[in-house]
């Protein structure tokens, strides 16, 4: 790893800056695992999904705020736009969570990466490369896996899923768009809106057992709070190809930790869908040069 120095640089500050990076991607990486239990806890749960969303997003905006304290909120259309898009991601990914499987829920709405390279030329006027349009084109691929023998009422959670990807691209180029924003006053205000646009539909039946209280806490607190700021850390010594890279733990375990807790076993074109969209992004993202990180919207 090359340090700026040249060759004076000394086998010392080498070993420094390759032990900061190893520590980078330990916190990405942990953040990622934390990112990956929201299938489980969504489905340990019998509350409905609207009130999940709501107490999930609640607490984690309480979380973000004591530990990010961001002091930032704009007014320009990409930062609504990051925070309106993100708020929308929070719902809909729970939402499809407890409509579809894990797996689909979280690897339709990863797969929203490949709207962004579709898009991306002409919103952001990003160079539109040969392998961005192999990597749209096997992503779509895999994504129409997962609709297969879908087209029915019991299909609506991957549907619910594929619009949350749609909207994680809107929030993945809005924050390219302001350049110099920072992601966490987003995130911290995308569950500030989340919480209080779904209030009014809650609010009837705010009530809570022991175990969804813990487990809503956990979810708010841990999986999204503490998770966003290990990556927050993590992202001052990695690269974004190193961070969107181990980002991708969380897709590869969500479905895992609900399998092996719950007995949820994703269907064999859903699990070669997820390995095609994820394929196809780790291809992409290691053949072009270093992007802002992909962040999770879950």
């Amino acid at each position: 790893m090359t340090t700026g120095e040249g060759a004076s640089s000394s086998p010392r500050s080498s070993l420094g800056a390759r032990g900061q990076e190893t520590r980078g991607i330990l916190l990405v990486l942990g953040a990622a695992l934390l990112w990956s239990t929201g299938g489980l806890g969504i489905k340990a749960i019998a509350d409905p999904p609207l009130k999940v969303a709501f107490y999930r997003s609640a607490i984690a905006a309480i979380g973000l705020l004591l530990l990010l304290r961001p002091r930032i909120f704009k007014k320009s259309p990409a930062f609504l736009a990051a925070v309106g898009s993100y708020a929308i991601c929070l719902i809909t990914f729970v939402v499809a969570t407890k409509w579809t499987s894990a797996a689909n829920a979280i690897f339709l709405q990863y797969s929203g990466v490949a709207w962004v390279l579709l898009v991306s030329p002409i919103l952001l006027k990003e160079p539109f490369r040969p392998r961005d349009a192999a990597a749209v084109a096997v992503a779509f691929g895999g994504m129409g896996l997962f609709f297969i023998g879908k087209f029915r009422a019991g299909g609506r959670g991957d549907v619910v899923a594929l619009v949350s990807g749609v909207f994680f691209a809107v929030l993945v180029m809005s924050l390219r768009l302001e350049r110099g924003l920072g992601a966490e006053a987003a995130v911290t205000w995308g569950n500030v809106l989340a919480a209080a646009v779904l209030l009014p539909f809650v609010a009837d039946d705010l009530a809570l057992t022991q175990k969804s209280a813990a487990v809503l806490a956990f979810l708010g607190f841990v999986q999204i709070a503490g998770a966003y700021a290990l990556f927050v850390q993590g992202l001052k010594h990695v690269t974004a190809t190193q961070a969107s890279l181990a980002g991708m733990l969380e897709p590869i375990a969500n479905p895992v930790w609900v399998f092996l807790a719950l007995g949820e076993r994703p269907s064999p074109y859903a699990i070669a869908g997820g390995i095609i969209v994820l394929t196809a992004i780790g291809w992409r993202t290691l053949a072009s040069p270093p992007e802002p990180p992909v962040m999770p919207a879950d």
